[in-house]
């Protein structure tokens, strides 16, 4: 899932401090899960900009909208027949709703609502951990499971480093050291003769350093 966390009110302030008639654009997936852009979100941040305009005599056009998501096509055709009657759109989807957003409406301002942090998982209630960083080649299976790209902070591919003490990483004493949680797992697993298999160079070419990376599924004809 894609965690993303409430940007400070004054900064939204100051990207909307321009726009007199603005819509306030949810989305019903991940960021509703992590409470920072859902339905309840978007009228609680609609109504403190009102009242804050309204302090300062500038009332303001505020209209709220909550879609299924922003990174498809057709549910942002939904706010189509609409979107001119806005100066800007206030998206509290994600980074990939912003910019998809922003694709599809080229006249209008998209500004960002939200704070786009990672693909984590949901430990509790207002609690979430990264556990993956999308890097394009996936070695959960001689990992068994855990991820030292996302939960090691340096990356290490064979084994701990030499700063993890106690099971914790030396960068941060709060986290478990992500090597100590995959020996644990294979040895629970009987697989600690795949702990002795060096892992081969990654190929960090299918990460970010590429440039943005395009997915199209095998059986689908582009």
């Amino acid at each position: 899932m894609i965690i993303a966390d409430k940007k400070p009110i004054e900064e939204i302030i100051e990207e909307v401090e321009d726009y007199d008639r603005l819509l306030v654009l949810g989305c019903n997936e991940c960021v509703t899960v992590c409470e920072a852009g859902g339905k309840k979100e978007v009228g609680i941040l609609a109504s403190v900009l009102r009242m804050h305009f309204i302090k300062e005599g500038r009332e303001k056009k505020i209209d709220e909208r909550t879609l299924e998501r922003q990174c498809d096509h057709e549910y942002l055709e939904e706010i189509r027949d609409v979107i001119d009657q806005y100066d800007a759109v206030l998206s509290l989807a994600c980074g990939v709703g912003v910019q998809f957003a922003a694709e599809k409406y080229l006249s209008t301002p998209i500004l960002p609502g939200v704070n786009t942090v990672c693909l984590g998982a949901n430990e509790e209630r207002g609690v979430w951990t990264e556990r993956c960083q999308a890097c394009g080649e996936c070695v959960l299976a001689r990992t068994a499971g855990i991820c030292p790209v996302s939960r090691c902070a340096k990356r290490v591919l064979n084994g701990p480093c030499g700063g993890s003490s106690n099971g914790k990483c030396e960068i941060n004493k709060d986290l478990d050291c992500a090597w100590q949680l995959i020996i644990d797992r294979l040895h629970a697993l009987g697989r600690m003769d795949d702990y002795e298999k060096v892992a081969p160079i990654k190929n960090w070419s299918t990460d970010r350093a590429g440039g943005p990376r395009k997915v199209v599924r095998e059986d689908v004809q582009v």
